[in-house]
């Protein structure tokens, strides 16, 4: 064969492998409602406390605390929101939230604390999250004198259903987890987020299988920071959030922490909302970049060696069919096709026309100038960008 044969030959047995040995990422079946009637119903429900961080969030933060009042959880359910050092009044709307709440009869105890300026050696939502953490845990601040059994982080633009938290209890305690976190279903209305945002989810589940993180006999850990329920008892012997304070992919990061206290579970779901719009290039852009190169441990090697793997696995099978001629060509064909299947099941799932499948290789490779975008904005002492502070490892910036 000639040269061109072997590398389309190459990408094939890549998405031939993808489909068949890497956990299934691509069938999109790890959900928050397949068998879940199977899990018994607690005795007890056990108290859960809702840790917020938030910084300059008043776009979403009182649609977010309105639906955290309104679950129709049995057991004790109080909020603690961390209002991060923000200058746009998300504090006040979180009050206001609350008290609309209680108005309609929603009586959830709402916590509003000012968060303390962010030290070194934390990112800063890791430092909020750290605060909330020991704020709630804290048996002087509960009204039954005891600290809570459960953990649930979320993001200050995540919406959740009102059986949210009683489903991911549920699971937890029936199933025996330590941690409990979804995929929270990102928004996917305007032009960009229809074309991106299904592969984004894709791509980390490619990354993560989501059926090698639920078996507790795989090392695979990971899960999604928008919607993370932890047993909290378990934080604590896996050394607290300082075990993870300086991790900008602080969600992975847990997962790992916390599967080696016991068996964990990440799924999708439809129950946890991010309200967050991404309805430009320029702001997928931002939320990709501010974390690639955080996953590729800031090294360069790592780095080429993925972009090469990127452009082996999207780029070169339309490459091939387009241009190449002879078998290179029929083996681009098959590889794309395979690629295109990869795709329907979260097509489906974010309810995206099948005909954006084959449009991937194009998806693709403006994901991996993100990536490379990532890598740079790391070189330029701006990695990990978020709200005015750079994050990355060795980069922290104090309050901006």
């Amino acid at each position: 064969m000639t040269a061109l044969a072997w590398i389309a030959a190459l990408s094939l047995g890549i998405w031939i492998y993808l489909l068949s040995s890497q956990g299934g990422f691509w069938r999109a079946r790890e959900r928050d409602d397949h068998e879940e009637d199977r899990l018994p119903v607690p005795d007890v429900w056990p108290a859960v406390a809702v840790v917020i961080p938030a910084r300059n969030e008043a776009e979403s933060i009182g649609q977010v605390v309105a639906s955290l009042c309104r679950q129709d959880y049995a057991g004790q359910l109080r909020i603690v929101v961390v209002d991060d050092q923000s200058s746009d009044g998300t504090a006040d709307l979180a009050r206001e939230a609350a008290a609309q709440a209680t108005a309609d009869g929603f009586t959830r105890r709402v916590d509003v604390l000012s968060g303390q300026p962010l030290p070194g050696g934390w990112t800063g939502k890791l430092w909020a999250v750290r605060q909330g953490v020991a704020f709630a845990s804290d048996p002087a601040t509960n009204d039954d004198g005891k600290a809570p059994d459960y953990l649930l982080h979320t993001d200050a633009d995540i919406a959740h259903s009102p059986e949210n938290v009683r489903r991911l209890v549920t699971r937890a305690v029936g199933d025996g987890r330590v941690l409990v976190s979804l995929m929270a279903k990102l928004r996917c209305t305007a032009w960009f987020e229809r074309t991106l945002i299904p592969a984004f989810v894709l791509f980390f589940q490619m990354l993560y299988p989501f059926a090698w993180v639920n078996d507790p006999k795989k090392r695979m850990a990971a899960a999604a920071g928008g919607c993370m329920l932890i047993h909290r008892a378990s934080l604590e012997a896996g050394g607290g959030i300082e075990a993870i304070r300086d991790e900008i992919i602080d969600d992975c990061a847990m997962g790992r922490l916390l599967k080696q206290q016991g068996a964990i579970w990440l799924g999708l779901t439809e129950r946890a909302m991010s309200v967050r719009p991404y309805d430009n290039l320029g702001e997928i852009r931002k939320m990709v970049s501010r974390t690639a190169y955080a996953q590729l441990q800031y090294s360069p090697v790592l780095l080429a060696g993925t972009l090469v793997s990127l452009l082996l696995t999207f780029i070169v099978p339309p490459v091939m069919t387009l241009f190449a001629t002879g078998i290179a060509q029929w083996l681009g064909l098959f590889a794309w096709m395979a690629m295109t299947l990869a795709y329907l099941p979260m097509l489906r799932f974010y309810r995206q026309p099948s005909g954006f499948g084959p449009l991937l290789p194009l998806v693709a490779a403006l994901y991996t100038a993100f990536t490379f975008d990532s890598a740079l904005q790391h070189w330029r002492g701006r990695g990990g960008m978020w709200k005015g502070r750079a994050q990355a490892r060795g980069q922290q910036s104090s309050d901006a």
